[in-house]
């Protein structure tokens, strides 16, 4: 989604680097006599192996080309997925041991079942309330209140912060970067600045909720981390987004842009949607911390909460329709009152098919290719080197700034493959890095992707890469924070 010349020679030789460097460093940690092996055999030495390596850099590689390509990211990953496990079933048949191969294959599956299923009902829920209009008037009512510039940047980057830990920070993101775009509408350096501002507060608040981003949902599912121990993250997650947001505010020109009126109402039962998520996720808490049943349990009774909302508005429609005709003929209304003609009863399957599946797609592809890398003894080899030869704390503040270079899911999953012996707070650690370092680079989280074709022309690659210094003081000083504020928990494991 980059949309100036200047950037995108820079960005391919980024590309071309880091694919280098994942072939340098497989091919470094296959030549070693370590044998950390998840799988019966040890393919991290063989041909298969090699193969394997190969066809997952080439197609992460096709994943990072996804704008230039305009092939949707799932695709490379997903046939990817298919020949990584072909190969290990291959191998597996040939000496012998195909339950072995059947059996990873089917724990690695199921991880990514419960995180699609979870995903897939807060998507629901997500569109369900943008569906009812209850974005829109949150925007609505920002644009008609006239803020100016300075209050506009910092009542959108506290919302991203506030909001992103319920609603995801991509959704969050998606919905301030309208805000700012339609208020400043032509202000270029502003509205970078402002769309900056939000992907860093965007990704810091989400990283101190289980709800906030996938990397958060993958450690609090997998037990390591519960739901009220991210709340451990909440001040230097806070740091994270104040310490750029500070400097980035100065550089604001304090005017007030022109007003705009726009006058939305919210449909019928948007309130009680949001407070059915508010109790699907209370349930889904409900499960992981009183019953020891996995949360995506909770957010499927959750659908099922809303499919019944769904059913009763439907059915009541037809009354509430002829009450609300009256009101407004009474009142002398027209506009409205014509605007009831193209009422259309809530479907709530027609939220499901409008989930992002490219993205759980990609995540099927990123988790099974990951999976079957970890089983032929890769994750192994990477552990020992990272987690061993190295100081845990120092190897997760490098992960966290290679997933401003690699996505955080592939990271994050990575480190949940590895299983390294680590302290409670090097847990927590891992956490904040993967869900803060991405800020880093426009291209380092989903949040920022979005933003640069939401903003095209406005937020790019080279001004978000101009702040990078101020961020990466920002994700310093996090990070310093957790070590001094958390450090009790680093003597737990």
């Amino acid at each position: 989604m980059l949309t100036t010349n200047n950037t995108t020679p820079r960005i391919h030789h980024r590309r071309r680097w880091l694919i280098l460097l994942i072939i340098a460093l497989i091919t470094m940690l296959a030549s070693t006599n370590i044998h950390a092996v998840t799988g019966e055999l040890n393919l991290t030495n063989s041909t298969v192996g090699f193969i394997a390596v190969a066809v997952f850099v080439l197609a992460y590689a096709l994943v990072m080309a996804e704008e230039k390509l305009h092939m949707r990211k799932s695709k490379p990953v997903l046939v990817a997925a298919g020949i990584i496990w072909g190969l290990i079933g291959w191998v597996y048949v040939q000496s012998g041991l195909p339950d072995d191969a059947e059996h990873a294959f089917h724990a690695t599956l199921l991880e990514f079942s419960e995180l699609m299923l979870f995903l897939l009902v807060a998507m629901t829920y997500i569109n369900a309330m943008d569906e009812r209009r209850v974005f829109d008037a949150l925007r609505s009512w920002m644009v008609r209140k006239g803020f100016s510039y300075r209050t506009l940047f910092w009542m959108t980057g506290c919302l991203a912060f506030v909001i992103s830990p319920i609603a995801d920070n991509l959704t969050t993101a998606l919905l301030m970067c309208a805000v700012i775009t339609k208020v400043a509408e032509g202000d270029k350096r502003f509205i970078n600045l402002a769309c900056i501002n939000i992907v860093v507060a965007a990704n810091a608040g989400g990283a101190f909720s289980p709800f906030g981003d996938i990397t958060t949902l993958m450690v609090w599912q997998a037990g390591l981390i519960e739901f009220q121990e991210f709340l451990h993250l909440f001040v230097p997650s806070l740091i994270n987004f104040l310490v750029p947001a500070l400097a980035m505010s100065l550089a604001i020109r304090n005017r007030v842009p022109d007003s705009l009126e726009e006058d939305i109402e919210l449909k019928r039962g948007a309130r009680r949607i949001i407070v059915l998520f508010l109790l699907t996720v209370a349930t889904a808490v409900a499960c992981h911390t009183l019953l020891h049943l996995p949360p995506v349990l909770g957010m499927m009774t959750g659908l099922g909460y809303l499919q019944f909302f769904g059913f009763y508005l439907r059915k009541s429609l037809p009354r509430s329709l002829d009450r609300k005709r009256t009101n407004y003929t009474q009142r002398g209304d027209w506009k409205r009152l014509e605007q009831l003609g193209s009422v259309v009863p809530f479907d709530v399957f027609n939220r499901v098919a409008r989930a992002e599946w490219d993205t759980l797609l990609f995540f099927y592809g990123v988790v099974m290719c990951v999976g079957g890398l970890g089983f032929m003894g890769y994750l192994g080899l990477l552990s020992d080197l990272m987690y061993t030869q190295w100081d845990a704390t120092w190897a997760n503040i490098a992960l966290g700034v290679i997933s401003a270079v690699v996505d955080n899911i592939p990271v994050m999953f990575a480190v949940l493959t590895m299983e390294p012996e680590m302290s409670h707070g090097h847990w927590l650690l891992i956490t904040l890095t993967a869900g803060v370092g991405g800020s880093l680079l426009s291209i380092g989280s989903a949040a920022g992707v979005a933003l640069m074709g939401q903003a095209r022309g406005y937020y790019t690659f080279l001004g978000h890469l101009r702040w990078a210094p101020v961020i990466a003081l920002g994700y310093t000083a996090s990070v310093i924070a957790h070590l001094w504020i958390n450090q009790a928990s680093f003597a737990t494991s």
